[in-house]
């Protein structure tokens, strides 16, 4: 009896190949230069075709990525871990440098009762989306990250809101893929709109801020406008993105009381507001400084786009389109819906306070 619990202590032996020892599990290192090579041609796409944002392009590439033969294999094993790191890490570091887009003093610029309609379409998006999402019975935290992608600001928003959430990478990667495919869309539809609408270019911008997801995506569709368009649509557009700080820290607050027992089992505290959007308030309030030279901020604003995009490639290589297709239907009319209250609110809120 002793000999035979010797025998199972004893550790592998190399040398029997009838007890091989296990496979080292693979580093993070496959998966971020898959990330790295992911910006890159998304950069290319960009390059060649300016309509499609970078992160568009990345997100798409990632979806790619996962699904083409040959490929799907070294994403899905060697690759998952670092992709997966840079889906999460590298999208905090993202957020952060995105507050040095932000300045309090532009915002305020645009007067009381634009940020009143900002407030008030972010409101009824997010709740909106939310309440029909659950009557519709997605699954896990879907409602809630698509919610926050069309409210807020599209893939990245989602992305931080997963962070405090502990939502699974499922429901994560099928939200992205569902919000970057509407902003997508809404780059070709919403200039069509522009004069049937009635909209001047000013007041156009501001709409394309207030509804599409993404920031590229903002400034591929407002730009066809002119640059004042543009201008307005930028400002509108981070008016929104202010707002992910709250959004983040209240989905905190919710997850912390949710996870009350698990808490107490292991000791460990989530906490109120996690640090990176601690950062992205902090790097909010030095833009609003005005002390921050423009070649830093313009070297800030490029990590950040490829920061973002390495993130992106992350997420999208992450869906599995055979389980999206399941809840295609449901998930299609909740991202339908949703665009509809976002681009109809917007739309009303414009006309009222230009």
């Amino acid at each position: 009896m002793a000999l035979l619990h010797q025998r199972a202590a004893s550790p592998p032996n190399p040398s029997n190949p009838s007890n091989p020892p296990r496979p080292a599990a693979p580093g993070k290192l496959p998966g971020l230069a898959m990330a790295v090579g992911g910006v890159a041609l998304a950069w290319g796409v960009h390059a060649l075709l300016p309509v499609v944002p970078m992160l568009t392009a990345a997100v798409v590439l990632g979806i790619a990525a996962a699904h083409l033969p040959g490929v799907r294999a070294r994403v899905r094993g060697a690759g998952k871990p670092g992709l997966t790191l840079a889906g999460k890490r590298l999208m905090r570091v993202g957020i952060v440098l995105l507050g040095l887009k932000l300045s309090l003093d532009d915002v305020l610029g645009l007067g009381w009762a634009t940020v009143a309609m900002v407030l008030a379409v972010v409101a009824a998006t997010f709740f909106g989306t939310l309440w029909l999402g659950r009557r519709l019975g997605l699954r896990g935290d879907q409602p809630l990250l698509i919610a926050t992608g069309y409210s807020i600001c599209g893939a990245s928003a989602i992305g931080a809101v997963s962070e405090v959430s502990g939502s699974d990478e499922e429901d994560v990667a099928t939200s992205v893929a569902l919000v970057t495919l509407c902003g997508t869309l809404a780059i070709a539809v919403l200039p069509l709109l522009h004069h049937p609408l009635g909209l001047g270019d000013a007041q156009f911008g501001r709409w394309a801020g207030a509804s599409v997801h993404d920031v590229g995506q903002v400034v591929a569709t407002a730009q066809t406008a002119g640059q004042a368009a543009l201008g307005d649509a930028v400002l509108v557009k981070l008016m929104r993105v202010a707002l992910l700080a709250p959004l983040v820290a209240a989905v905190a607050v919710s997850a912390r009381g949710r996870r009350r027992g698990v808490v107490q089992a292991s000791g460990k505290r989530p906490p109120l507001v996690p640090l990176f959007v601690l950062g992205f308030l902090a790097m909010v309030a030095v833009r609003t400084t005005g002390l921050v030279p423009g070649g830093v901020l313009d070297a800030a604003q490029h990590a950040q786009e490829l920061l973002l995009a390495a993130a992106l490639f992350g997420l999208g290589s992450a869906v599995h389109l055979p389980s999206l297709v399941r809840t295609g239907g449901r998930v299609a009319a909740l991202g339908l819906s949703s665009w509809v209250v976002i681009a109809g609110a917007s739309y009303g809120g414009v006309l009222l306070t230009t």
